[in-house]
């Protein structure tokens, strides 16, 4: 027994080895580093300010992945659901992957956000003002703009449909030199004192930086890596990790490192990451 114990312990100790190693690489950009820098409410509250453009904009209530139930069809799990001080609510989503912010998956997660609000007799002109927001690594509606705000109008008189649901793309590709842009940049940063924002780069540092914060994030990779074994995952590296680095490979490539260089890194076989790269290169063409 006690053997057992000591092997299980080393290999812990040898996947948080890893696991620091890729921490180093996440980004804003990556999922689970996201969720944990957002659990802050200052830092969710940052970024709304500047993507609302309303810098008095407060956040009295966050859920990160907040699991939406569909009785009747399918159900999604949500990066973060806010509501602020006006009783606005808001469903930010960070999107790597192009077909994960297809517009109709905007308007299922709106969908969605109404059908769990109201409670049975309440009248729908209680439904609050909303917002989908999904900020993606490319320019996934290829206008060129930093930012995309869609709302329903009436055709025929090009008034808007007083529905009061909003959906609002950020394009994270668009690093100006406005409010915006920074935040943009600030998101694909790696390292805190790369950052502009004093209040995200506060947060990065302590994820990346400290003991607290990287045994924090050690545990959630650990929790990701225990769903994959407990649902039967078959990789040595389960579902979890083996994300996390696909995510972090295509941040290096993004800054010019080779294929070679990258695999050699995240300990990734060549091909992998050469794949990786070839089908992103496909979507974004």
């Amino acid at each position: 027994m006690a053997t057992e114990n000591s092997i299980q312990d080393s290999e812990l100790e040898a996947r948080y080895d890893k696991y620091k190693g890729i921490i180093k690489n996440f980004t804003l950009m990556s999922d689970i580093f996201m969720r944990n820098v957002f659990k802050q409410r200052e830092c969710l509250e940052y970024v709304l300010q500047v993507i609302m453009e309303k810098q008095d904009l407060r956040v009295i209530d966050q859920i990160i992945q907040k699991d939406y139930k569909n009785m009747q069809g399918r159900s999604a799990v949500m990066d973060c659901v806010a509501r602020d001080s006006e009783g606005k609510q808001f469903d930010v989503e960070i999107q790597q992957d192009n077909e994960g912010a297809s517009p109709k998956r905007a308007r299922y997660h709106s969908g969605l956000m109404d059908m769990n609000t109201l409670n049975p007799g309440q009248d729908f002109d209680e439904l609050p003002e909303s917002y989908v927001i999904f900020i993606t690594r490319d320019d996934i509606l290829g206008y060129g703009l930093p930012i995309y705000h869609i709302d329903r109008q009436i055709k025929e008189i090009n008034k808007a449909f007083q529905d009061e649901a909003h959906i609002i793309y950020v394009n994270s590709r668009k690093q100006d030199d406005t409010e915006l842009g920074r935040l943009m940049h600030d998101l694909h940063c790696k390292r805190a004192d790369e950052m502009h924002s004093p209040v995200l780069a506060k947060r990065v540092h302590e994820l990346k930086e400290t003991q607290k914060g990287v045994e924090l994030m050690c545990h959630e990779m650990e929790k990701i890596y225990s769903e994959g074994m407990e649902s039967g995952e078959k990789r040595g590296i389960e579902k979890g990790e083996l994300k996390a680095k696909r995510e972090t490979a295509l941040s290096m490539a993004e800054e010019g490192m080779d294929v070679k260089q990258i695999a050699r890194l995240i300990k990734v076989n060549e091909k992998d990451v050469q794949k990786w790269i070839d089908e992103t290169l496909c979507v974004t063409k």
